[in-house]
């Protein structure tokens, strides 16, 4: 009989045996092992539920003095303790330390970011600067508390969007498979069909039509085919077309800009930038109506021309308004004062000059020379 797959895993755990009652897996194969992450210390379920039943307790280890509660211990995933224990403190490491690349100033930033992180694992990991890496981490999460359930959130939501993605990538494939399943069977009904159909008309007809009759039957076969393989076409078309608009769009916004860190443990994050105050709204887009740089305009101009129409009905009647004439023709008085047309052509001379001069390299004037040299 061959063995079950829990004596197969448990091939190597024979030979365990609990450090506080000393029962062995050999003697009772039943025997559950736990860890506690605050120790990793190994000891069956029977032990833990004697010990840590009535509440927090010192770990039974000799050597251990650190207080273990029960609803800590679990069961062991990895084979080695070592491996078990460097999971999960890279698991808590990266979730306070989870922010993501679109919140940083450059691709070194992130690199730089991603070292950082790595080493403080390294550190943890190994027993090295323990107490000063815990407090960095202590003090990064609770200054960053907003940003860490930010990206939380932006992590949680790309975990179900995917296996969404994933649920509908199964369920189109499950559709594809049973309509090509339903499009084989009613492919051979319809040959069927067409078959009984043809012998039936062979049957009943003349010799002399037994040949007309086949090309017959052959060419409704070969339209109909041909109508099936353009509706897949069409069909492949539309799904094509459709995931191509789905690629297409956006991804998932990142998270709002990030926090400064008052512990400067984090380096080369984008600074925040607070929106300006939306502005009044302005109809004239920012020309204040009536305003002149080089002149004020008056109500009056003595001129022996325009004075006699200031007082003629005749010409006022339709509208005519010698302030929009003074207006004008002071405008255009004054319109060239801002504009130096000395300095203006300089300058065009001076960028036409320089477009025409030749570009060359650095090694053109060594090259120039030798070839003068070897020309002598």
């Amino acid at each position: 009989m061959p063995p079950s797959r829990d004596a197969i895993v448990h091939r190597g755990d024979e030979d365990e045996v609990c450090p506080v009652c000393k029962s062995s897996r050999y003697l009772n194969p039943d025997m559950r092992f736990l860890i506690n992450p605050e120790c990793y210390h190994k000891m069956c379920e029977s032990c833990v539920d004697r010990i840590f039943s009535s509440g927090p307790a010192n770990c039974p280890v000799a050597g251990c003095h650190k207080t273990l509660r029960k609803n800590r211990f679990r069961k062991q995933t990895f084979e080695d303790i070592n491996v078990e224990r460097e999971v999960d403190i890279r698991r808590r490491v990266m979730t306070v330390l989870n922010r993501r690349e679109e919140e940083f100033d450059s691709k070194l930033d992130w690199d730089n970011f991603l070292e950082q992180r790595e080493e403080m694992i390294f550190n943890l990991v190994n027993g090295v600067d323990v107490g000063k890496t815990e407090a960095d981490l202590q003090q990064y999460a609770s200054e960053n508390m907003r940003s860490i359930r930010t990206n939380q959130d932006l992590e949680a939501k790309e975990v179900s969007s995917f296996q969404e993605r994933q649920n509908q990538e199964q369920e189109l494939a499950r559709i594809r498979r049973q309509a090509a399943r339903e499009e084989k069977e009613n492919e051979r009904k319809e040959v069927m069909a067409s078959r009984e159909d043809l012998l039936s008309r062979l049957a009943s007809g003349r010799p002399a039509d037994a040949a007309a009759i086949a090309r017959e039957g052959q060419k409704v076969l070969l339209k109909k085919s041909s109508a099936r393989r353009s509706e897949e076409e069409r069909i492949r078309l539309k799904q094509a077309a459709l995931r191509g608009s789905d690629s297409k769009k956006p991804g998932q916004a990142a998270a709002t800009a990030a926090e400064e860190s008052g512990s400067g443990l984090i380096k080369g994050l984008k600074k925040i930038k607070s929106p300006e105050p939306e502005k009044p709204y302005d109809p004239f887009g920012g020309m204040v109506p009536n305003q002149r740089d080089y002149y004020t305009l008056r109500d009056h101009y003595p001129s022996p021309y325009l004075d006699p129409i200031r007082q003629d009905t005749r010409v006022l009647a339709g509208g005519y308004d010698l302030q929009e004439y003074y207006s004008r023709t002071l405008l255009e008085a004054f319109a060239g004062l801002g504009c130096f047309i000395n300095e203006e052509v300089s300058k065009r001379e001076a960028s036409s000059l320089n477009a025409m001069k030749p570009v060359g390299t650095q090694g053109a004037a060594p090259a120039a020379g030798s070839s003068s040299q070897g020309s002598k």
